[in-house]
């Protein structure tokens, strides 16, 4: 625990590495049909089995020349037309021409196409208003695209609507990709209800379950809710057991701050080697993490906004690697003009909940609300973090701060 700072916080860089060093993609692999493979990261490189287009082919609507024929007139008869899926197959006669659509395979002498604005139909007879073409104008080359043999996507690569048609266009119809992650996930705490029940005395309604399932569904993982458990020392070593046999991680909400139950911690000791860190964050200070007996184990804050702000900030780093996404990185952060001035004290990272707009080109972001851990209302409103650097204190109006957008997992 060196890397902790004088105050036994631990930098929210140095969390991150510590979890990272932890964890190795799975090592289950599966082989799935393209139309099943969305959000999952291969597990090997794919390479092109074929040239992509697979033959000279046009660029656009218009006639298919020879270069040498317009060296002797500016006007040739027309022979034939060519269509995607319809190649002209017959005779070239020298002095005409083909009519060719866009993606139509060209003819072998072919040496030009010239787009058919530029041309003039006279009768049977096509007129060309510039004979002056580049060779190879307007032809899309075989492998222009993509040729046989290239590495099209290296392992690691996580797959989304951008690479599924290329891979079909390759006319490759399964992959080889990584098992998604399984992490089984439970709140804990007697003063916990589900919704849709009535409260009893001193109890409030779990929204940490309707927050951490989606986010692990949009980080690629498979996501195993276990409900809620009591503070029952018997009832948390049974579901920490199951949660560990049926999943690569195990993650609560609540239990793992100063001053909670200590039954949660000697719980959790007796079933793994497990950190439980004071993070220099806010919100999210306390967060444990370590290596139960079967599964990697992360202990959120009970707070909502702090359990949002770790699950997002610290797990999803190591979720990633877990996934086996070699490309993954975070958001990137932007720069913005404070609207409003945002109260800080120095010694943690501050993750402010904030609402970013484009005036006359320059960002610029204001609070979105209440900033403490437990109200979630202003991150419903909010579309972006305001991160104010550990060592920073309050900002006025006017200066300068880093953003981060939300991602889909939060936003869409």
């Amino acid at each position: 625990m060196g890397c902790c700072d004088t105050n036994g916080m631990l930098p929210v860089e140095d969390a991150i590495q510590l979890m990272l060093s932890s964890v190795s993609p799975v090592n289950r692999i599966q082989t799935l049909p393209l139309q099943a493979a969305l959000g999952f990261v291969l597990s090997d490189s794919v390479y092109s089995p074929c040239d992509v287009p697979p033959f000279n082919n046009s660029a656009m609507d218009g006639y298919a020349v020879r270069r040498s024929d317009l060296d002797i007139s500016d006007t040739l008869s027309l022979c034939g037309k060519a269509y995607a899926g319809r190649p002209y197959e017959g005779h070239w006669p020298s002095g005409t021409c083909i009519r060719i659509m866009t993606g139509a395979p060209v003819p072998e002498a072919c040496d030009a196409v010239i787009m058919q604005e530029k041309t003039e139909v006279i009768g049977d007879k096509i007129r060309f208003l510039t004979t002056q073409v580049k060779p190879q104008a307007n032809i899309r080359p075989k492998g222009d695209d993509m040729q046989a043999g290239q590495e099209i996507f290296p392992a690691g690569t996580k797959l989304t609507v951008r690479h599924l048609p290329v891979l079909a266009s390759l006319g490759i119809c399964e992959v080889r990709v990584f098992e998604k992650p399984k992490v089984a996930f439970f709140s804990t705490g007697d003063e916990l209800c589900p919704p849709g029940h009535p409260l009893k005395a001193g109890q409030i309604y779990d929204s940490n379950r309707y927050a951490i399932r989606p986010m692990l569904e949009r980080f690629g993982c498979e996501a195993i809710d276990l409900g809620i458990m009591p503070d029952d020392p018997e009832q948390l070593t049974a579901t920490f057991q199951q949660a560990q046999s049926e999943a690569d991680v195990v993650i609560t909400s609540g239990g793992v701050s100063v001053g909670e139950a200590d039954y949660t911690k000697l719980v959790l000791k007796s079933l793994g080697e497990i950190n439980f860190w004071k993070i220099a964050m806010k919100p999210g200070k306390p967060f444990a993490f370590g290596q139960l007996e079967n599964a990697l184990f992360c202990g959120l804050p009970g707070n909502p906004v702090s359990a949002v702000n770790t699950l997002h900030a610290l797990v999803r780093p190591m979720l990633a690697k877990l996934s086996g996404w070699s490309q993954w990185q975070a958001e990137p952060q932007l720069p913005a003009i404070t609207k409003s001035r945002l109260k800080k004290t120095p010694g943690r990272t501050d993750y402010q909940r904030g609402i970013y707009t484009i005036e006359d080109g320059q960002v610029c972001v204001g609070n979105a609300g209440n900033q403490s851990s437990g109200a979630f209302k202003a991150m419903s409103v909010a579309n972006c973090f305001i991160i104010l650097e550990r060592e920073r204190a309050s900002v006025e109006p006017g200066e300068t701060v880093q953003i981060q957008p939300f991602d889909t997992s939060l936003y869409y």
